[in-house]
Parts: structure tokens; C-alpha cells; sequence
């Protein structure tokens, strides 16, 4: 077959074979596995249009692209994939073999609360827990991940149940289908007087995509126009059928205000686990599992509430959980008391890791630090490549000429720090997801957990960045500096309101519209010449005003004959003046422009931005 030449260089060209790269890849790696030279892949991008540097991580579709004009097929390994490949690579199997039968032990359900918006899941999972989660809320929404472990009695006999709290903001959508896939059963909370919603149906996809069995809880009966029977029949047509319409779907009317039926839903989740799940695990082998949220706590760093999934976690543990690892120092049950070990199902808050996981990052327990520490940063590796490359601006050399030429493209550059990687990872996927057109760009130069610190206020001077504080401060002299460096900090507590006034932001920054304003004119009735400023105009102001440093025009027998000029100097009789009005005479020095005729029309105007409607 015949190679490709470009620039008289020739190129392996391919016979249709496979060529797996990781996400976030670069024309270097894509080099490697073809043996081909990084530079003459770049002279292929340019003469598909396509400015890549050798080492620059590019998107799929790029890689895609130069796979198909090099005759070879680009398989994007998936992040898990190439999570599976890794943990292969240390011979480390994830949540597969978990040994046989007689290893298995039964573990309580772990469930997730979902639903629309303000129809009763926070007070649901409060009445639940009998603590008030609502009060240290801002703005009544969930902004934290957490997880507790209840007890119901059912049959005499005395079940555990493990909730996952999940936000119910729309923002934290990818938070709550990853929750889901953490989770055995969905509980999805319809309030009888408002029914079926946008988010109710959102929720009940994610559920469905997890392949989790649902219980409805018909929350707010105790409210006026509260109708349970309408849910269950708009229910019907998302197929979820009530058991007292034949099918195999739990509801139960609740009011969690006043703690109605509380304890009737527990039973039912535990019914439906039983009816419909096989859950079991091996608590004997090295602990696996998830971690659902993580912060940086002032006093003892980063710490991480895990959900063991399999096997037993204990206390002095070497661990990795995403690209963070540590040797457990210590764990917290729910409660906040000490425990030693914690097993399947069970969520713990987890101190002693190097830095703060995402929010759904699996954990897993190794042998030694050293393993810890080469998964941890081979993923982080991983994750930085990928992210390079989904941020990467792809401008085609048609256009580039003119985006470099009108500085058509402007960047929002944001720095977000949160309390925690939850919150900040809803708020970051929330603002790159605001559209107001092409000529601007949200980039997301940073984003981490715990206060702002001088670092993120010198990132945002270098790169002229606005910082977000999302529900954390700045600390130390990071305040000052901030002053000092004229950065702008920005606070907030409610994810809408941080998105709200971004999106306006974004808008202002849209380039602004002028229009000419017409201010005065003046004619000339003498003109006086000068050896030191040039020709100086004697004029009577015909109408509005003329003021100094205001753009003019020239204009002669009703023709322009010079555009551009700026008024120098104003003066009426000796004095410098900054503005002379309609009727008045004075004196007016054009600059450098000496042409200048009795019975000529200084035309001066401004430009004005024009409102955007």
C-alpha cells in the first residue's frame, strides 16, 4: 500500500489495524505505536486543517481524524478500562473475584434518596436519621455527599440499611447517577400534592440505567390537595406499577414533616432487597469499595467518607483512592466515633490520605505505600491528560488567521476551591456546560478542595483568573494579597447564585457594540498660526458642545476631507478650558493637523457602547 508523504517525508500508512490509546493521548503517543516520526504527524494535523503541537493532549475526535486519514482504526480505551489495565499491571483484581461461595457473608442494602427538587428528600433522610440536616443548609439545598448506617426492625429481627446522601440540585445530576451506580436500591420521593416532575423522571432514568430496584415514597400526605393515588397512576406510564395494581413496585405514603410511615418504608426497602437482590459479600478479603465525598479539614487534612463494597477496611490500612493514597490513620463511624474496622456496606470517614479524592472515585486497599503511591499518580497522570485534551481549543486554520487578527476569542478564566470535591465538581461541570455564544470561553484553570490560598491568588494573577469560594474563605494573607494584586475573590454558599452571575459575566464580556454619538459642531472663523502648537481655529460652537480629547471629523463645502482627529487644546480666550457650549467662540488645536480652512466644520462625537438587548 502507499505511504503518505508529506513534505517529502514518507508516513507507515496502516491496513485497517486497531490502535489503542488512552484519552487525553498525544501525536507523540500515536507516533509510538505506528513508528512513525512526532513531526511529520504534525505536518498531517496541519494539512487537515488542525494546529497540534507533538506533545499537546488532544480530544477523541482528533485522534480519531488522524486515525482515519492514516489508514488505522482509533479505539479510545475508557477511564475504567484503563483503570482495569493499571490495577492488571500490579496484579490487583477490582471488584471481580470475590471468592467462593463460602465466602460471602449477607450486608445491609445501600440506598440512594432521590427525586424533584424541594418534594422532601433532605427532610426524608432527616426524619430518617431523627438530626437535623436542613438547618446548616444554604438556601434548603444538600451541598455535601455524605453517608450513616440505620436500624429497622423487620419480622423480629433487627436490619441495617446504609443511605448514600446525594444532593438533589439538578447541577449535581452526574453526582446522583454516580450515585446510583454505588447504590443496590433507589428510593425515589414524589410529593403527593405537586406529583410527577422534570427531576422526578431524571432520577427514575438514573435508577433505570443502574438497573436498581426502585420504592416509591408518596411524601406530603399530610398537605392540602395531597392526592397519592395520582402518583401512583402517572407513575404507571414510566413503568413503575404499584403491587396494589398487580405489579412488583413498593409504595408507601409518608409524610416525612411528621415522621408518618417512616419506619413502614424501611421495611419496604428491606423487602424489596430481599425479594429482588442477592446481597452478599466476602468481608474476609482486602477492602474495595467507593469513596461518595471528601474535604480538607483544617485540623486533620484530607479526609474522605469511603462505602466499603467488599472485604474489611481497617485502621493502619495502606490505601489508594483515586489519585490520592495514605495508610488509614483513623476511621469515624457516622456517629463520629472511633472504629477500628468497618466491613461491607459500611461508610466511614477516613483520615490519613495524601490529598482529597473525587467524589466517586474507587478505593482500594494494596500491600505496600510504594504501590499506593504508583497507582496514585499514574491516575493522576491519567486524569490531567484528559482533561488537558477536553479543554484544548480546536481552531482550524481557516479561521485562525481571523480569530488571531480580531482577538475574537476572549477566555473566562476561573479558579474554583469548594469544601468539598462534590460540590466543586457539580459547580465545574455546571459552568463549562453555560453557553452565551462562540466568542467567549469559560477555562477552569484550577480546581481543588480548602480554603483559598496565596497559591490560587498567584495562579489568578498570572493568568488573570476570577477565584470562586465555594462555601469556603480565604485563609492567612491570601486576602491581602488578593487586595493587593486586584483579584477578584468571589464567595458563595448556593451553587445557582455562583452560576447565575457567572453566566452574566460571561455576557459582559461578549464584545460590546458601539454606536457613534454626535456631540458638536464648530466653524471656523479665523484661523491663527502658531510656531509652537501649529494652527490654532477660531471658532463659533454651532450646536451642542465641543469638548477637548473628543474625536473630530473636518468638513468642507458639506465633504469630509479628514476623519480621526482628536481636539488637542481648548481654550476660551487665555484659558484652557475642558468644554465650550452652543453660541460660545473660542480657540481649538487639532494636533498635528494644520489644514485648516475658514468657513471649515469641526464635526466632534464620541463612540457609545451599545446595550445588549
Amino acid at each position: 500500500m502507499q505511504a503518505p508523504s508529506v513534505g517529502g517525508v514518507m508516513l507507515p500508512r496502516g491496513g485497517g489495524e486497531t490502535i489503542r490509546l488512552s484519552r487525553g493521548a498525544s501525536l507523540t503517543d500515536f507516533a509510538e505505536k505506528i513508528g512513525a516520526n512526532p513531526a511529520s504527524l504534525v505536518a498531517v494535523m496541519m494539512n487537515l486543517g488542525e494546529m497540534v503541537t507533538a506533545t499537546q493532549s488532544v480530544s477523541d475526535e482528533t485522534l480519531q481524524l488522524l486515525g482515519g486519514e492514516m489508514n488505522y482504526t482509533v479505539q479510545i480505551v475508557s477511564p475504567e478500562e484503563e483503570d482495569r489495565e493499571l490495577l492488571e499491571s500490579f496484579d490487583i483484581e477490582f471488584g471481580e473475584n470475590e471468592g467462593g461461595e463460602e465466602m460471602l457473608v449477607a450486608r445491609p442494602p445501600v440506598v440512594t434518596v432521590m427525586g424533584h427538587v424541594d418534594h422532601g428528600k433532605t427532610r426524608l433522610l432527616d426524619a430518617i436519621r431523627k438530626t437535623n440536616v436542613v438547618a446548616g443548609e444554604a438556601g434548603g439545598i444538600t451541598q455535601h455527599i455524605g453517608a450513616y448506617q440505620v436500624s429497622t426492625d423487620v419480622n423480629d429481627e433487627e436490619r441495617k440499611i446504609t443511605f448514600i446522601d446525594t444532593p438533589g440540585h439538578e447541577a449535581f445530576t452526574a453526582m446522583r447517577a454516580r450515585g446510583a451506580k454505588s447504590t443496590d436500591i433507589a428510593i425515589l420521593v414524589v410529593a403527593a400534592n405537586d406529583g410527577v416532575m422534570p427531576q422526578t423522571i431524571e432520577a427514575l432514568n438514573h435508577a433505570k440505567a443502574a438497573d436498581v430496584p426502585i420504592v416509591v415514597a408518596v411524601n406530603k400526605i399530610d398537605v392540602e390537595g395531597a392526592d397519592p393515588t395520582k402518583v401512583r397512576g402517572q407513575l404507571t406510564e414510566f413503568g413503575l406499577v404499584a403491587e396494589e395494581y398487580g405489579g412488583d413496585t413498593m409504595f408507601v405514603d409518608i409524610s416525612a414533616k411528621q415522621g408518618l410511615n417512616i419506619d413502614k418504608l424501611l421495611e419496604a426497602v428491606v423487602l424489596t432487597a430481599d425479594a429482588a437482590l442477592d446481597l452478599r459479600a466476602n468481608a474476609e478479603q482486602d477492602a474495595q469499595g467507593i469513596a461518595i465525598e471528601a474535604h480538607l479539614d483544617r485540623g486533620r487534612g484530607a479526609v474522605a467518607t469511603v462505602l466499603v463494597q467488599r472485604g474489611t477496611l481497617r485502621v493502619g490500612d495502606t490505601m489508594v483512592a483515586g489519585d490520592a493514597y495514605g495508610r488509614v490513620r483513623a476511621m469515624l463511624d457516622d456517629k463520629g466515633q472511633n472504629v477500628e474496622e468497618a466491613g461491607p456496606s459500611t461508610p466511614v470517614l477516613v483520615l490519613g490520605l495524601t490529598n482529597v479524592p473525587g467524589a466517586g472515585d474507587n478505593f482500594l486497599v494494596v500491600d505496600e505505600d510504594r504501590t499506593a503511591r504508583q497507582i496514585a499518580e499514574k491516575r493522576a497522570a491519567r486524569e490531567r491528560n484528559a482533561a488537558f485534551a477536553k479543554r484544548t481549543r480546536r481552531v482550524s486554520l481557516e479561521d485562525l488567521d481571523k480569530v488571531l487578527k480580531a482577538g475574537l476569542v476572549q477566555d473566562l478564566n476561573i479558579i474554583i476551591k469548594g469544601d468539598a470535591s462534590g460540590s466543586v465538581e457539580a459547580l465545574e461541570s455546571s459552568l463549562l456546560q453555560l453557553d452565551v455564544g462562540e466568542e467567549v470561553e469559560i477555562r477552569i484553570l484550577h480546581r481543588g478542595v480548602g480554603a483559598v490560598t496565596e497559591s490560587d491568588i498567584n495562579l489568578a494573577t498570572g493568568s488573570d483568573a476570577i477565584v470562586i469560594g465555594f462555601n469556603v474563605r480565604a485563609e492567612g494573607r491570601a486576602t491581602q494579597m488578593a487586595e493587593r494584586e486586584g483579584v477578584d475573590v468571589r464567595y458563595y454558599s448556593v451553587i445557582y447564585q455562583a452560576i447565575e452571575e457567572i453566566e452574566a459575566a460571561l455576557k459582559g464580556m461578549l464584545k460590546p457594540e458601539y454606536e457613534e454619538v454626535e456631540l458638536g459642531t464648530a466653524e471656523i472663523r479665523e484661523v491663527f498660526r502658531s510656531s509652537k502648537l501649529g494652527n490654532i481655529a477660531g471658532v463659533l460652537i454651532r450646536s451642542g458642545e465641543v469638548k477637548r480629547n473628543t474625536k473630530a471629523r473636518l468638513i468642507r463645502d458639506g465633504k469630509v476631507v479628514a476623519e480621526d482627529l482628536t481636539i488637542v487644546g481648548l481654550r476660551r480666550f487665555k484659558d484652557d478650558v475642558t468644554e465650550i457650549r452652543e453660541g460660545f467662540e473660542g480657540g481649538i488645536n487639532l494636533g498635528n493637523f494644520n489644514d485648516i480652512k475658514i468657513d471649515d466644520v469641526i464635526a466632534t462625537y464620541e463612540m457609545r457602547e451599545k446595550p445588549r438587548g
